[in-house]
Order: structure tokens, then C-alpha cells, then sequence
């Protein structure tokens, strides 16, 4: 059994492929599902007994599913090991089938306590200031609204105030995209079966799930091979995928091996993106960054970052084009604005991307821009950049609203993907990036801290991206790689001061160290 989050497995799989990999294993071995649902429920009490080493009164909150039989295991077994262990029953045991009726007899045979849920006042009576609070309502199957019982059931959980652990998935949390299914419950602890569900890792999934521990049960490696079954459904990354792509660097190497990024943006009043970017891009290995920005904001790039070349679009020689072109690759949107100007600058940069094939990395206004071209027939598509919207980026590139976006994360991502073409990234918590190839390959950071939602961050993101693909790697592993950096830089940042006040620009020191693995 894993001990903790950094040791959950890379690959991450829907509800439906978690159900097939069940299906598969019982099939291939020839054993029946309960025994998995026995070894599940011993699972979720050792853990249980390891979170809470003092654990005296076990409640068990069971519904009419397979999530319920794991519960009813667990009622029993805690019984027959000493510890109080009761069942409030949200249905009837005359309604229980399969498994779930099997996982009930046994909890009946180690004499459990069980009563049927009537309402909140009875939930009340059963918890006490020692209880540990186990949630097997519903599991993985809900697809509506939570309603009824099973709602007021879940009110009552949030709110005793006692430790929640949280079978396979927090009840009434949509596995599949990390949605609350109107209420659903938050635990400290969830341990989840057979494969690591691709929602408990994104978007408010990270809410409701607390510390994530994985149990693959009696499934043996063989059956995760995609040969004999199926891919996952998205590929787990962090700082480790970074630093499997970054190898030393030749000792007669000069910085115009390392790439020369533009970055494009600074507006009047916006000065500060661009610099992020381009100090960004700096300490991530770019050999030469020069800024295209107002000639307004020189002053104060050269004095937060002398390193840094600018060039200003209203100087009387400036020739925005031929600095383009001298680019490896190209950044465009921080600070940009939606002026004239900033449209003029996109046009520029949108034609030398098709007539130079120079990368670009396209975020904040510049998006905000192209999505003024939904219709179809006038969308702009490429296969040589990145797009990094925020959510309420990719619902204005999608005509979505944010809403709709969140609802399903991993289904607006694709579909900005199909619509604009090249490796996009949706941000939030638990970063999704998806490739534009046939396989639509998808990526979950699992890495960052919410101490990162604040102004500038997505300006460094941006930095770190371009600065990659200027260094040569592919436009995915750039994407990849950057998103991996960014997010352990802000957990290191993070551990040194906390998350409230946590600045873009405290990443920098980290930056450099993430590159330069050792």
C-alpha cells in the first residue's frame, strides 16, 4: 500500500477503464469480486487503523452499491479485531444484490451494529468526539444530482466535525471529471482502488479528496499492460518528467546554442508580464531573451533585469519583424492587452509563425484575440504552437461558459485541441495538457499549490514554456516540462514561506535550480 501522494502511480484511468480492469483481472483468474471487495475492505482498515492509530469507534455510512460492500467489510472486520465498529444504512438490507448483499451477511455474522439512516438527528446520535467517519455511500457509478438521504447523509458528514475517510471516491464526486455532484463529501482521507481515477486529481477533486492513498489490490503488473487491455486515460507528470529531459550541457556550448526567445507583450500599464516572461525565461536556460514591448517599460526592465535586450515598438528605428525573425521562438500574449497595437503585433506574429515556421507559445490577451475569430470559417489553426488558457480563456476560445469548462475539464481541453490545433494546456489545479496528435495524449500535473493563483504566475509560466521550446525541445515537452518546473518551483516557494503572499517573481531562485539537476 502507497504511504502517500508523491508515490501515486503515473497512469490514470476513467471510471469505465477501472471497471474494466476489474472485470478483466476477475475474468483472467477466475475469482469471484467479492474476494476483491474483501481485500479491498482489509485495505481501507489498516489504513484506517495507520491515519488514526488510536481509532476506537468506527461509523460507517453504507449504501446500496459495491462502495456499500466495502463498507459492510469493513464494519466486520474492525468487530472481529476489537474495534467498535457500526453501520448507518442508507438502504434497506431487503434491497441489497450481488456483492453488496454478500459484504452485508458477513458484517451481519461479526454481529455489527446497524441502523437504518432516518435523518440527521439520528446521524447525530451515533458520532462522538472519537469517531472515525467512513464513507460508503455511493462511489464511483453516480452520474446525477445527489438528492434525498443520501444529500442530508452527506450534510451530516461535512459537518460533525470528526476525521472522514472516503472509499474508492468522496461521495457524490464525479470521478471522471472532479466535479461535486451538488454536495459531495469532503475527506481527509481517501483511498482509492484498482486504478487512481483521473478526477480526483483536478480541478475541486482536490477539494474533497484530502491525502489520496492507492491500493491496486491482488492486481497484478501484467494486467495494466495497455497490450492487454487498454492505455490510461491520462499520464500522471511532475518534476520527474522534467528532469528526465534535461541532460548536461556540452562544455563548448554558447548561448546561441541555448536559443534566443522574443517575448511579445507590455502594453501601456502591463509592463511587468512581459519582464516576468522574459526573467523567466532567463533562468530557465534561454541564451538570449529580448522583450518587443512599449518603449516605455525599458527603464524599468533594465533596472529589474539587465540581461534582458528590449526593443521598442515606438523607437524611430524599431523593426519589430527583423527581431522576430532572429528568434528561435516566440512568446506572445503577456501583458499584451487588446489595443490596436496589440493586434497589430499578433497579425505580425501569427504570419511570420506560418511563412518562418518559428514555435510560438500563445497566452492571456493573445487568446483572449484569437477567440474574436470563433466562427470557423475565420478560426485561426495551427500545429507549431501552444495555447495556455485559464478557464475562462478556453471557454472564450470554445464560445463555453467557465462553468461548462470546469463541469468536465478533461472534455474541454480535447475539444480546444481539435478546434485550434497544437499541444494545449488548460490551467487550475491539477494542470491538464493535451497533444494535438491522433492519440490526443493527455498529461496531469499533479504538482503546484493554490498559493500560485496570484497575479504574474501564468507570466512565468509562459517564460519557462517558451524558453524550453527555444532550447530545441518538442513543442509537447516543452508544454510538459514547463508546467512540471513551474509547479515545483512553486511548492519549493511554498515551503519556504507558505502559500498566502506567495509572488510570481519567488519562483526565479527555484527556477534555476530545477534546470540544473544534479
Amino acid at each position: 500500500m502507497s504511504i502517500s501522494t508523491p508515490s501515486l502511480p503515473k497512469d490514470l484511468y476513467s471510471v469505465s477503464q477501472v471497471q474494466e480492469l476489474e472485470k478483466l483481472f476477475c475474468k483472467r483468474r477466475g475469482i469471484a469480486s467479492f474476494q476483491l471487495m474483501k481485500s479491498a475492505g482489509l485495505a481501507a482498515l489498516l489504513l484506517i487503523k495507520k491515519a488514526w492509530p488510536d481509532v476506537r469507534n468506527i461509523l460507517i455510512l453504507s449504501g446500496s452499491g459495491n462502495n456499500g460492500g466495502d463498507g459492510y467489510v469493513i464494519a466486520g472486520l474492525a468487530k472481529r479485531e476489537g474495534v467498535e465498529a457500526r453501520v448507518l444504512q442508507l438502504c434497506s438490507s431487503r434491497n441489497l444484490k450481488g456483492d453488496a448483499k454478500l459484504a452485508y451477511e458477513f458484517a451481519l455474522s461479526e454481529d455489527v451494529s446497524m441502523h437504518a439512516f432516518t435523518d440527521l438527528s439520528e446521524f447525530q446520535k451515533n458520532v462522538g468526539t472519537d469517531t472515525v467517519i467512513v464513507d460508503a455511500l455511493l462511489g464511483t457509478g453516480i452520474c446525477r444530482s445527489v438528492s434525498g438521504d443520501y444529500r442530508e447523509a452527506i450534510k451530516g458528514i461535512n459537518s460533525a466535525g470528526c476525521p472522514v475517510f472516503a472509499l474508492d471516491v468522496p461521495s457524490g464526486l464525479n470521478a471522471d471529471t472532479g466535479m461535486p455532484m451538488k454536495e459531495a463529501v469532503a475527506a481527509d482521507v481517501t483511498i482509492t482502488f484498482i486504478g487512481v481515477k483521473q478526477g480526483l486529481l483536478t480541478g475541486e477533486g482536490r477539494d474533497y479528496c484530502g491525502q489520496i492513498y492507492f491500493e491496486k489490490l491482488d492486481l497484478p503488473d501484467e494486467i495494466f499492460d495497455s497490450s492487454l487491455s487498454f492505455s490510461p486515460s491520462v499520464k500522471r507528470i511532475d518534476i520527474n518528467f522534467a528532469i528526465s529531459h534535461l541532460s548536461p550541457r556540452k562544455k563548448s556550448s554558447h548561448k546561441k546554442h541555448h536559443g534566443h526567445v522574443v517575448v511579445v507583450g507590455g502594453d501601456y500599464g502591463f509592463g511587468g508580464a512581459a519582464i516576468l516572461a522574459g526573467e523567466a525565461a532567463l533562468r530557465s536556460g534561454s541564451g538570449l531573451v529580448t522583450l518587443l514591448t512599449r518603449s516605455e517599460h525599458r527603464s524599468a526592465a533594465l533596472a529589474r533585469r539587465p540581461e534582458l535586450m528590449i526593443v521598442g515598438t515606438e523607437e524611430k528605428d524599431a523593426d519589430p519583424e527583423s527581431v522576430l525573425l532572429r528568434a528561435t521562438a516566440i512568446a506572445i500574449g503577456p501583458g499584451l492587452g487588446r489595443s490596436d497595437w496589440a493586434r497589430n503585433l499578433l497579425r505580425l506574429v501569427l504570419r511570420l509563425n506560418v511563412t518562418s515556421s518559428i514555435p510560438l507559445v500563445v497566452d492571456a490577451d493573445a487568446l483572449n484575440l484569437l477567440a474574436e475569430k470563433l466562427d470557423v470559417k475565420r478560426r485561426v489553426r495551427r500545429n507549431n504552437w501552444i495555447l495556455t488558457p485559464h478557464p475562462g480563456e478556453a471557454a472564450r476560445l470554445l464560445g463555453w461558459s467557465i462553468e461548462e469548462v470546469q463541469n468536465n475539464r478533461f472534455a474541454a481541453l480535447k475539444e480546444v485541441t481539435t478546434n485550434w490545433g497544437g499541444p494545449c494546456l488548460l490551467k487550475g489545479s491539477g494542470s491538464l495538457t493535451c497533444n494535438s496528435d491522433v492519440s490526443h495524449c493527455m498529461c496531469l500535473c499533479s504538482e503546484g499549490n493554490p498559493g500560485m493563483a496570484s497575479a504574474g504566475m501564468g507570466d512565468v509560466l509562459t517564460g519557462i514554456v517558451v524558453s524550453l521550446l527555444g532550447q530545441g525541445f518538442s513543442l509537447f515537452d516543452a508544454l510538459n516540462c514547463g508546467i512540471c518546473i513551474h509547479a515545483k518551483a512553486g511548492d519549493l516557494a511554498k515551503e519556504f514561506g507558505g502559500e498566502r503572499g506567495l509572488l510570481a517573481s519567488d519562483l526565479f531562485p527555484y527556477l534555476r535550480e530545477l534546470v540544473n539537476p544534479s
